[in-house]
């Protein structure tokens, strides 16, 4: 029987790559046996069906999902309100561009103002309850100012690795939450080799992407908050602006797992990832174009976040699209930056280079037929606007 405190349905943590399960009642990395990602498996036998009636009584952040969260004890969740950001339908925007309607969900609106508090709030609250002693992340920025501030709250020191072309603000939120700041020359990937350098030598909990295993349990919570916002329904589609994957393969593994506990109806969206066309690495696997990006070179992009070269977790991403019968497609930086002005103008929106991506996607999505006008469309929008003007080359 689960009490208050330990209400985690945590049964393992298992090898994406050979299926071997891991304890989850130890810290753990990437796999031991192919050092691959690690997935979170829950039991929910002992309680099938795990009804949503519970959430009420929940908190009204992300961690009202706690039962399919891997924290044990509630004591040790690091919480600064992440979650529970708003789900919309765009006034203007649908209109203009030929559709019946399009929801915009706003993870602008998370503590640090990206998505990404969700997976440093669940990261953090697994340090915290292992005892770790220091965290370490490479990041193209938001993740840097999220793992800065959940280790402030912590009490955990954090150092995080940059590249110095990342615009100030990133740098500065890093310094003001107390955050060691290590800038390199490069892409994420570049940092994530200094991250290793540094992580050996002084034995500090790596929380890159995909190179520990909860993260994505954060992130994943976005696909619960969209199913409990709509009704318990699912949108026919859903574009995510994908780096790192972490969101994309967090969405689906939530829709599969409350498939798997009768919360939702057979019915899954198909997912699109988007990418910029400086770096567009999982574009160019699905096309057919190299076999994998384990050599693939990018270029810096306005939508620091798509920069990542050589995302680990490519075989994953490459899944989720597969079963889900989706699609990948990149837009340039034009098309960026004048997306990211027409939802400002339009909408009263400052979004994200990467959220402004998804908007650029749509013509051409629609024009290929990809998409119908008729279908239910979900637009996730990772972050703030705000962090990224000193990109966009405003004149003054």
């Amino acid at each position: 029987m689960k009490t208050l405190e330990t209400l985690s349905l945590l049964h393992s943590l298992q090898c994406s790559r050979c299926g071997r399960h891991h304890d989850p009642f130890r810290l753990q990395q990437t796999s031991v046996c192919c050092q691959a990602p690690l997935v979170a498996q829950y039991d929910t036998a002992d309680v099938f069906p795990l009804s949503t009636e519970v959430l009420p009584a929940h908190s009204d952040n992300m961690w009202r999902y706690l039962e399919m969260l891997p924290v044990f004890d509630v004591h040790n969740i690091v919480t600064l309100g992440e979650g529970m950001t708003p789900l919309q339908t765009l006034r203007h925007l649908p209109g203009m561009l030929g559709f019946d309607r399009l929801y915009w969900k706003d993870e602008s609106l998370n503590p640090t103002g990206s998505f990404k508090a969700r997976g440093l709030s669940a990261a953090v609250s697994k340090a915290k309850e292992f005892g770790v002693e220091s965290c370490i992340v490479p990041t193209a920025g938001n993740a840097g100012g999220a793992l800065s501030a959940y280790c402030a709250a912590a009490g955990i020191p954090a150092v995080v690795v940059m590249p110095r072309h990342t615009p100030k603000i990133f740098k500065e939120e890093c310094w003001m939450y107390g955050a060691e700041l290590v800038l390199v020359d490069g892409l994420i990937n570049d940092c994530a080799a200094e991250a290793a350098r540094i992580r050996e030598a002084r034995h500090c909990f790596d929380v890159s992407t995909f190179k520990e295993p909860y993260r994505l349990e954060g992130k994943k919570t976005m696909g619960y908050e969209i199913a409990e916002q709509l009704q318990w329904t699912l949108p026919d589609v859903i574009l995510y602006p994908t780096g790192g994957g972490t969101g994309l393969i967090g969405l689906w593994k939530a829709f599969r797992e409350m498939l798997a506990l009768g919360w939702i109806p057979d019915k899954m969206p198909r997912m699109i990832a988007v990418q910029a066309e400086n770096c567009q690495p999982v574009v160019a696997t699905w096309n057919g174009l190299q076999p994998n990006a384990r050599e693939y070179n990018g270029r810096p992009s306005i939508a620091n976040g798509l920069a990542v070269p050589r995302p680990f977790a490519e075989p994953l991403m490459l899944d989720v699209l597969t079963q889900s019968h989706g699609h990948c497609m990149a837009v340039s930086e034009t098309e960026i930056k004048q997306y990211m002005q027409l939802l400002a103008r339009k909408e009263g929106m400052l979004a994200a280079p990467e959220g402004a991506a998804l908007v650029a996607a749509l013509p051409k999505l629609l024009q290929e037929g990809v998409i119908q006008p008729d279908e239910d469309i979900l637009l996730l929008n990772t972050g703030s606007g705000y962090k990224y003007l000193e990109n966009l080359g405003i004149p003054a």
